[in-house]
């Protein structure tokens, strides 16, 4: 966009703002259109199908607009899948192994958040910035085989008589699954955007280490975030498989809890900002496992896409409340505030799942 195509940041910025906020809407309808079983596989293959090949072409894009078009289409057609992959995994999985599937997902998610851009960085030295994009398909397909070969390996039941398409919000939001979706929501009304603790490291560390070296130290700090958030999910979703769900949101929470205290509080001390973001990632991997596998279990599979859809807004909504509230109170009171803000959700959040009764089953 902007060193090939020579666009400004602000043109950036409002393509990234168009991509997500259709993305968000997508998860939301998503979720309806995946109520249905059959038309659950064909919207999880024909999300990671469209989002490879709408990602893959912006590497021959000529103009700012035919990225614009090309990003969000693949950003609504990434939003669209998501509840059908989350639901078409609870079917291919045995209720007594949803935590370590979602463990093992979320894993290899936060593994490719290292591993691609580095990836990345290797080909556009090779082929150079449009060949390394398009070159991007290839993963993506990969992935839609993946999920063509998972859904005739699991042999599920043949399809029946299509379900109408409907938005189920009130459905989804009693009993107790809607009382453990109103305590991820006070969760992630605390989970801000991780770009605000690389901001939070590189402020504190620029006075002794120099502008760019803070930087680098920053990015090296939310690689551990990341390898943290990698080894934890699968040990969390099998904890999960044996205590509940619950107890492994509720561990995350706390960890997120004392990452945001350590980062309102801590000075330019590396090991400390260490300690901080190894947290975060620890909470993040336990968090994002268990909210998946409680969906899963508690959800009934009629209305299993629908519960997705709704996790998935819920989150949307929370971090982008959160973000935003953090940044203001940043800016206008202190990066101490934001934290604090963020840790005040982390025990409320605490308190609404300590309340369900799925936390004592």
């Amino acid at each position: 966009m902007t060193g090939t195509l020579g666009a400004p940041a602000a043109a950036l910025g409002l393509i990234e703002g168009v991509a997500d906020g259709l993305a968000g809407a997508a998860r939301f309808g998503g979720g309806a259109l995946a109520d249905d079983p059959g038309r659950r596989r064909a919207i999880a293959v024909g999300g990671y199908s469209t989002t490879a090949v709408l990602s893959g072409l912006i590497g021959v894009a000529n103009s700012v607009w035919q990225v614009a078009v090309l990003r969000s289409g693949a950003w609504f057609a990434r939003g669209l899948r998501v509840p059908a992959r989350n639901a078409l995994l609870a079917d291919v999985v045995p209720a007594g192994a949803y935590g370590r599937a979602y463990g093992f997902e979320r894993a290899m998610d936060n593994f490719g958040a290292i591993l691609g851009p580095l990836l990345g960085i290797a080909l556009v030295a090779a082929v150079g910035i449009r060949d390394a994009i398009l070159l991007s398909i290839i993963p993506g397909l990969l992935a839609v085989g993946a999920i063509v070969y998972a859904i005739r390996a699991a042999k599920l039941p043949k399809v029946g008589e299509r379900q109408p398409i409907r938005i189920q919000v009130k459905a989804v939001l009693q009993g107790e699954l809607g009382r453990v979706l109103g305590a991820v929501g006070a969760f992630e009304l605390g989970n801000i955007a991780a770009t605000l603790l690389i901001l939070r490291a590189t402020e504190l560390l620029t006075p002794g280490h120099g502008e760019d070296s803070a930087a680098q130290l920053a990015l090296a700090l939310y690689t551990t975030y990341n390898i943290a958030a990698t080894l934890i999910s699968v040990p969390a979703g099998r904890r999960g498989d044996r205590s509940g769900p619950v107890q492994v949101l509720t561990g995350g929470t706390v960890a997120f809890a004392i990452a945001y205290v350590v980062l309102a509080l801590t000075g330019a001390s590396l090991p400390i900002l260490a300690i901080g973001f190894i947290l975060a990632g620890i909470g993040i991997g336990c968090v994002e496992t268990a909210e998946h596998a409680a969906v899963a279990h508690l959800a009934p599979e009629g209305l299993r896409g629908s519960a997705f859809g709704m996790l998935a807004t819920v989150q949307s909504l929370g971090n982008f409340v959160a973000s935003a509230t953090a940044g203001l109170l940043w800016t206008l009171v202190s990066p101490t505030a934001a934290f604090v803000y963020a840790a005040i959700w982390m025990v409320l959040a605490l308190i609404a799942f300590s309340a369900t009764r799925y936390a004592h089953t």
